[in-house]
């Protein structure tokens, strides 16, 4: 285990030191419309001879492209599908905008999601991430309530998918933390943390799960609540598809107490990291790499608290295996994909990208086994003003694994 915590953390925080200092502009709007891109909207309007838009803009100079200061207000249609929920549909808001006129804030980003499954799940979301002023501070939030029913896989590497069972459950998060920048793009910060899974019943009868055996407390009512001690750079400038010469680096220490309400006391570390090259070096083409971690310790989280494929931050890690495929007290993943344009005016482009990831056995906590995968996608400009994709991808893993994943966004 030593050697995984210092490996990750060579990960993460070696880019910093071999980042370019050149690089002090961030990837605002600003120079972004200098090569006068197209959206998918732009396209249609100009075919159709008439003005087609899901956006309601507020906009005070996007003529002369000082995007510094504009809002770009969203109201969009969400229609979805993955293995976990099947088709989705309801209504995302999402607001882009600068609270500082001045060249160089990052671009902060607010999104509200609300939708209802094929699985009869209800899922409902607030994340936004704020730059205030010369990016001196940075707050970031996550709250979430979902209506859940899901099919869980059992523990370990070796968990095989004709085993599943359907639970259902009630899920409430609050995530919220705070950083203050201590100097160019590095920060630290902390945060409050809460898990709250209630209403947990196992729907699928016929045989004792490995849901019913891993005990810990109430089963049918769980909270893991504690504080957060964050490190944080980002270099990223537009969250929504970062440029080529960016880093991201995050590391969050999270003690679970039971005097904040927890079930039992335990321990967890996050780490993600994300690199971002031009390739080619004088393109917008972008080499991206992502590594994902999530280790626990120092006592037993709740099952539902246990790190799991596809419940990091944006539910993105892990692309072709639906979500909580692998569930153990420790995940590791890697991935990387290439990002290209395919039309001359940026509406349409594509990629195609790797991962692969492993979680420890859940009795010696060992990693032995790896499952990979593969795929590509489309992606389609929406607003190029926040330079915004519509992502569509299709992975394929192992065992037959295999499925199709949307974004708003890019991936990582």
């Amino acid at each position: 285990m030593s050697r995984v915590l210092l490996f990750l953390l060579l990960t993460i925080f070696l880019p910093i030191h071999v980042y370019s200092q050149k690089q002090a502009r961030s990837d605002s709007l600003q120079s972004l419309t200098k090569v006068r891109p197209k959206d998918i909207f732009e396209v249609l309007s100009k075919t159709f001879k008439r003005k087609i838009t899901i956006d309601t803009l507020e906009v005070k100079s996007y003529e002369n492209h000082d995007s510094s200061k504009a809002t770009v207000f969203s109201l969009l249609p969400y229609i979805n599908y993955s293995l976990a929920t099947r088709w989705a549909f309801g209504g995302m808001v999402s607001s882009y905008y600068y609270l500082d006129k001045k060249y160089g804030t990052n671009l902060s980003t607010t999104d509200v999601l609300a939708v209802y499954t094929f699985r009869e799940q209800l899922i409902i979301k607030a994340k936004s991430t704020i730059w205030p002023k010369a990016n001196k501070y940075n707050f970031v939030g996550d709250w979430r309530f979902m209506k859940y029913p899901s099919f869980t896989f059992g523990l370990g590497p070796n968990s095989n998918f004709k085993d599943r069972i359907l639970v259902n459950y009630n899920y409430i998060r609050i995530y919220q933390n705070v950083f203050k920048e201590l100097f160019k793009s590095f920060y630290a910060g902390l945060g409050y943390k809460l898990d709250y899974h209630y209403n947990v019943k196992q729907l699928t009868k016929g045989f004792v799960s490995d849901f019913e055996r891993y005990y810990v407390g109430n089963q049918n009512t769980t909270i893991a609540s504690g504080p957060t001690i964050n490190l944080l750079y980002d270099s990223r400038g537009n969250l929504m598809n970062p440029l080529g010469d960016r880093f991201y680096g995050y590391l969050s220490y999270r003690y679970n107490s039971s005097l904040l309400g927890s079930n039992n006391d335990w321990q967890s570390l996050t780490f993600d990291a994300r690199k971002y090259i031009k390739l080619p070096f004088r393109s917008t083409n972008v080499l991206a790499f992502w590594s994902y971690n999530w280790l626990t310790f120092g006592g037993n989280p709740a099952y539902f608290d246990l790190p799991s494929t596809g419940w990091d931050a944006n539910d993105n890690q892990g692309r072709g295996y639906i979500q909580g495929r692998f569930r153990s007290s420790n995940l590791i993943s890697f991935e990387t994909e290439y990002r290209f344009s395919i039309t001359r005016n940026k509406v349409l482009g594509g990629v195609i990208f790797g991962n692969v990831q492993s979680v420890s056995n859940i009795q010696t906590m060992n990693f032995n086994t790896a499952y990979p995968a593969v795929g590509s996608g489309i992606r389609l400009k929406i607003n190029k003003f926040t330079n915004t994709n519509l992502s569509i991808d299709f992975a394929v893993g192992v065992k037959g694994s295999k499925s199709i994943f949307f974004n708003l966004g890019e991936t990582f």
